[in-house]
């Protein structure tokens, strides 16, 4: 997410993330912190779900994007479902090999779905734009 930052010049940007420690790269943004899980850590997912909703409902935020985790994930399902918020999915750039879980499931609620890896783009989705390194 760092890499495209650029393109956000000039916009009313908020960041949310699990790492704290991020915060200081981005001195004088808005930024919240919120719990990380994954399909392991289920229980980690009832705290991280009420952050998210504090956050999303504290921001409001006209578009969300990111570059994947299940913890964003249930950001755009939130955001989507509760404000009606442009959504878009950038699969990590991790995962050359195939999809992420949580990206794959992104199809179902981000408008622009993309990977970062140009073999993994399908007609159906998701699409490639080009990688950010």
């Amino acid at each position: 997410m760092r890499r495209i930052m650029p393109a956000f010049d000039g916009l009313k940007v908020s960041y949310a993330s699990v790492y704290p420690e991020y915060a200081e790269e981005i001195p004088g943004e808005r930024y919240y912190v919120f719990q990380d899980f994954s399909r392991f850590r289920k229980i980690a997912s009832i705290k991280a779900g009420f952050q998210l909703l504090k956050i999303v409902l504290t921001v409001r935020p006209d578009v969300v994007i990111t570059t994947g985790s299940a913890p964003a994930l249930l950001a755009l399902i939130l955001s989507k479902t509760l404000l009606q918020s442009k959504t878009i999915w950038i699969d990590s750039i991790a995962n050359c090999d195939r999809l992420s879980t949580s990206g794959s499931l992104a199809k179902y609620v981000a408008d622009i779905w993309l990977t970062q890896w140009e073999h993994l783009a399908t007609d159906k989705g998701p699409a490639w734009w080009g990688a950010v390194l």
